[in-house]
């Protein structure tokens, strides 16, 4: 049975490169972390302020806030004075529960997905695959990362040199 889109890896042949997470990922973070920023814990943001202040479109943000809003990040308020705000705290948010929201499994191979493992088509013995093992520890490293990192930790300022090093 085939993976969920979602959970699908895009091809690529030659000289392109895939990007770690998606453009709705980084839009989802970037509007977590902008109500995240709001002046006062529980202060309600309009769609289209945080579209703007983020360069965000308008439609896509909708969609990507009601993910959220399904997943209990955020809630939407009604009426006159609505609009979002977060539902938990930024330092209960992380990047990784939010990237497995809009992305799916954080695995570089099926065979490595927690979520949607499928074993690899090309793969005679997993336990003894080399790629297998490798990334095994990439998938994990990236893991703890993203799994310990929260939207409260991405307001702190910039990373530290170490982390910019390893993350470019």
């Amino acid at each position: 049975m085939p993976a969920h889109p979602k959970h699908e890896k895009r091809r690529f042949t030659g000289g392109e490169t895939a990007d770690m997470i998606s453009q709705k990922a980084k839009y989802a973070l970037r509007a977590l972390i902008a109500l995240a920023r709001s002046e006062q814990p529980g202060e309600v943001l309009l769609i289209s302020e945080i579209a703007e202040k983020q360069s965000i479109p308008k439609k896509f943000l909708e969609q990507i806030l009601l993910d959220l809003k399904h997943h209990g990040i955020v809630m939407s308020r009604r009426g006159k004075a609505g609009g979002y705000l977060l539902l938990k705290k930024p330092e209960e948010i992380t990047f990784g529960e939010v990237l497995r929201i809009i992305d799916g499994p954080i695995a570089p191979l099926p065979c490595l997905s927690r979520m949607a493992y499928r074993r690899c088509e090309d793969c005679a013995d997993e336990a003894a695959c080399e790629i297998h093992r490798v990334f095994a520890r990439v998938a994990e490293a990236t893991r703890d990362v993203l799994d310990k990192t929260t939207i409260a930790d991405s307001l702190k300022g910039p990373a530290e040199p170490r982390i910019r090093t390893l993350m470019a």
